[in-house]
């Protein structure tokens, strides 16, 4: 693991005003590349906190490497503070409803007069335009935005099982903090940076935009689309189980057929080339399926990986903590979950210098770093018991 020091923003301070998924992913992001980042929660702790079911892990994974400090912005003491810790600062990140920054006076146009070196990052909904008074989720741009009518089967819109909007907007937010600092560099000013759910997601479906513009035909839902591969599947073999098995190329097809003494298929005219065998299809996977049945998953993973083909067993995200390559990779590292209770968490999905930065703070307890940071701003202990939450 990369030692602090090392880690390409160290040095920086973040400020961050966020919850749930989308600002704190930039923060994460942030901070796991060696920013000291600060979220600031209400008296009462960040929400998340305290979900139940799908966000139970929020609140760990997003808000590892950060340091708590608990402030009432509803009263001017409170702002006051927030606003002596932004001076600080060098970036303020915030995914709240759009107006709550001004209506607080910590919006950019507010900061940038006190410091013209001041980046702010917002994560909204929308960008600027006719939507942006709409409340956005992850679900609601994966509607409006072709994703869940990608993902679904025709007729049967699905979200994607991740929040993946959520995650990436605030890694684009993060993307363009990293330009601004950059750009701070030659100009000597901050700015604002904005990222946004329903754009996040237009950018993901853009790939089937162009093959309309390209081709003139509507992109057809992943499950329902036509494959632009012959051998390209999830299937069904032995007790049940299921593996999916590709072969994406011509002589990838030839080391499959070889390697499971299909020569009649390897001969056969009708399934000479790629594009053959996509026409193919319709009678060609039923009798694939046919012919694989028999074998095991484990058996057929050994064979394709043996020959350098595309496989991959069906895995549940539980599943991962097992995962023999991201074990012995470190990609797992090391987290105290909230009830005390000791895990692991997957890290960014990088290297720098050969090492994967990791978790150096863990998930911040209420306030955990408040006082610590009110003290370093001037303030005196009767001022801090003031300031801190019951």
């Amino acid at each position: 693991m990369a030692e602090p020091a090392t880690l390409p923003y160290a040095g920086i301070r973040v400020v961050e005003f966020t919850h749930m998924v989308m600002g704190p992913t930039c923060g994460m992001v942030l901070a796991d590349l060696g920013a000291e980042v600060i979220k600031v929660e209400p008296p009462q702790g960040d929400n998340t906190r305290r979900l139940l079911g799908s966000g139970a892990g929020f609140f760990p994974l997003f808000n590892r490497n950060k340091k708590s400090i608990a402030l009432d912005l509803q009263t001017a003491e409170g702002r006051e503070a927030a606003l002596k810790l932004i001076a600080t600062a060098d970036i303020v990140s915030e995914n709240f409803r759009p107006g709550t920054m001004k209506k607080l006076g910590l919006d950019y146009a507010t900061l940038s007069k006190l410091d013209p070196r001041i980046i702010c990052v917002s994560h909204k909904g929308f960008l600027p335009g006719p939507y942006d008074h709409r409340t956005a989720l992850d679900e609601v741009v994966q509607m409006m935005g072709g994703l869940a009518y990608m993902t679904g089967r025709p007729g049967d819109p699905l979200r994607a099982g991740s929040s993946v909007n959520d995650i990436m907007g605030g890694m684009f937010g993060a993307i363009g903090a990293m330009a601004a600092l950059a750009q701070r560099e030659q100009t000597g000013r901050g700015q604002e940076v904005q990222s946004a759910l329903f754009e996040n997601n237009v950018f993901l479906v853009a790939q089937h935009m162009m093959q309309f513009a390209v081709t003139g035909q509507p992109a057809a839902p992943m499950p329902g689309r036509i494959s632009a591969w012959a051998v390209y599947d999830v299937f069904t073999v032995k007790d049940g189980e299921q593996v999916f098995l590709a072969a994406v190329s011509d002589s990838q097809w030839k080391t499959f057929c070889e390697a499971f003494g299909y020569a009649d298929l390897l001969a056969d005219p009708r399934l000479a080339s790629n594009n053959e065998r996509v026409r193919a299809r319709e009678w060609l996977i039923p009798l694939l399926r046919e012919r694989l049945a028999p074998h095991g998953a484990a058996e057929l993973s050994a064979v394709f990986e043996r020959e350098g083909l595309p496989f991959a067993p069906i895995t549940r995200p539980q599943d991962l903590f097992d995962d023999p390559h991201l074990n012995a990779t470190g990609g797992l590292a090391p987290l105290d979950l909230p009830d005390g209770r000791a895990t692991r968490v997957p890290l960014l999905p990088l290297m720098l210098d050969e090492h994967r930065p990791g978790v150096r703070l863990q998930p911040p307890k209420l306030n955990e770093h408040g006082p610590a940071l009110l003290r370093e701003l001037g303030y005196s202990d009767a001022e801090i018991a003031r300031l801190t939450p019951p």
